[in-house]
């Protein structure tokens, strides 16, 4: 693969950071995972939402914008290869489901700030599924503050991130629908994701069903 900078993007409870730990051993690429455990919103968050939204939200992007500019700008390290697992700009989407129109703006307008400073990728591959699928992941993997998400959420935060990726032309965007594949268990459909991203692709978005 010629890329040098591949983000994982996905729901939650999709597989985005177990797909992006294959993807960067098999790359022997650096991998930057997404750090969430310290934010000290996060749990609060899921008890009363609109209390802790903009707490939360301010606190991810804070962390995200210094965590890729501690990994990602190191001269020493410029011409390694990155596997990432979240988009610098999931800030902006998740913060546009969960704060209301005031708190929203003044989000927008630091992000604003904050995100011309951020190396692109070369392409992003975004990890759908079905929403019985994730309730289902979500629930194996046991995290207990993450038990109270509905599928109405889930469902907000598929279509935001859909809606996003339609207006940023720019973009190579690289959707696989994994609602029936196991990428981690099966060699197979893990061989073919990764047959399909080594493949050419004009900018915008591709969908594929693994």
């Amino acid at each position: 693969m010629d890329y040098r900078i591949i983000t994982v993007e996905g729901n939650i409870g999709s597989g985005k950071t177990s797909f992006a730990r294959l993807l960067a051993a098999e790359m022997k690429a650096k991998l930057i995972l997404e750090t969430f455990a310290d934010n000290p919103f996060l749990q609060k968050f899921f008890v009363k939402q609109q209390d802790y939204a903009l707490g939360m939200e301010m606190f991810f992007m804070a962390e995200r914008y210094e965590q890729l500019n501690r990994e990602m700008n190191d001269q020493e390290l410029f011409n390694e290869r990155y596997v990432i697992d979240y988009l610098f700009n999931k800030s902006l989407l998740y913060a546009r489901v969960n704060l209301d129109d005031t708190e929203f703006n003044l989000y927008q307008k630091i992000f604003n700030l904050l995100n011309p400073r951020m190396r692109k990728s070369d392409v992003v591959i975004y990890l759908h599924s079905d929403l019985d699928r994730l309730v289902s992941n979500i629930y194996k993997r046991g995290r207990e503050f993450e038990l109270t998400v509905k599928k109405d959420y889930l469902k907000k935060i598929e279509n935001v991130y859909l809606e996003h990726f339609r207006q940023v032309t720019d973009q190579k965007t690289l959707i696989f629908d994994v609602s029936d594949a196991d990428f981690v268990a099966n060699a197979t459909d893990f061989q073919k994701m990764l047959s399909i991203i080594a493949e050419p692709h004009a900018e915008g978005v591709h969908r594929f069903k693994i």
